[in-house]
């Protein structure tokens, strides 16, 4: 409670006196510079009903989300796929995009200026030149390799065919009749010599005798 009659009751309107004003009242009735006061309530209104329909559009926009979220659910659509659904349409976005487009006429005139320049021309024949001499060389070595096995094969062939013809000549049949007398006569030695040690006799009748020990 406040005494009226307090010797102190005039340091209380001092002290009143050092309460600060508020700082918005205050900036309510100071308009800025070069606005007038009606202009700045005009103002402060469009800026609250731009801020609600900010509010409002991200209310919707969050249920429209939330709804596109329902219907990719429902289809089976995961989020790998709309990721790749985006990066296909941000693609598209540069492909279209003015410095993509510009880019890609710079790439194109260097390609011509260096197809066109001496260098690459020089640098192209260098290198067919030396596939053709490639070419070449492989070609020679397949033609030695087959030319190789022909000769192998017809070798074969030739050997084949005159075998027969070597067999039935006279050369060849004085010769087989020369191994085979030599043959018989090898043969006739051995009968004999075989006769000879199973020949009967007394002393293969009789064991051999012992010498005396001494």
């Amino acid at each position: 409670d406040i005494n009226l009659n307090s010797p102190n009751k005039g340091l209380l309107s001092d002290a009143m006196t050092d309460v600060p004003v508020d700082s918005a009242a205050s900036a309510r009735t100071s308009a800025p510079e070069g606005l007038t006061l009606a202009e700045e309530e005009e103002l402060r209104s469009e800026l609250a009903k731009v801020e609600e329909e900010i509010g409002t559009l991200r209310q919707v926009l969050a249920a429209k989300e939330r709804h596109c979220g329902e219907l990719k659910r429902k289809l089976g659509l995961t989020p790998l796929d709309g990721l790749k659904q985006n990066l296909s349409k941000s693609w598209h976005d540069v492909q279209v995009s003015n410095a993509y487009v510009k880019t890609s006429e710079k790439l194109g005139e260097w390609n011509d200026k260096v197809t066109q320049s001496d260098f690459y021309k020089k640098t192209q024949e260098t290198l067919s030149q030396a596939g053709q001499k490639t070419s070449a060389a492989l070609s020679n070595v397949g033609s030695v390799i087959s030319r190789k096995l022909g000769d192998m094969s017809s070798y074969s062939i030739r050997h084949s065919i005159s075998m027969p013809a070597m067999r039935n000549s006279a050369t060849f049949k004085s010769f087989e009749d020369r191994v085979g007398t030599i043959k018989s006569r090898v043969v006739g030695s051995r009968e004999n010599s075989t006769d000879g040690l199973h020949s009967p006799s007394g002393a293969g009748d009789k064991p051999p005798q012992d010498n005396a020990p001494f």
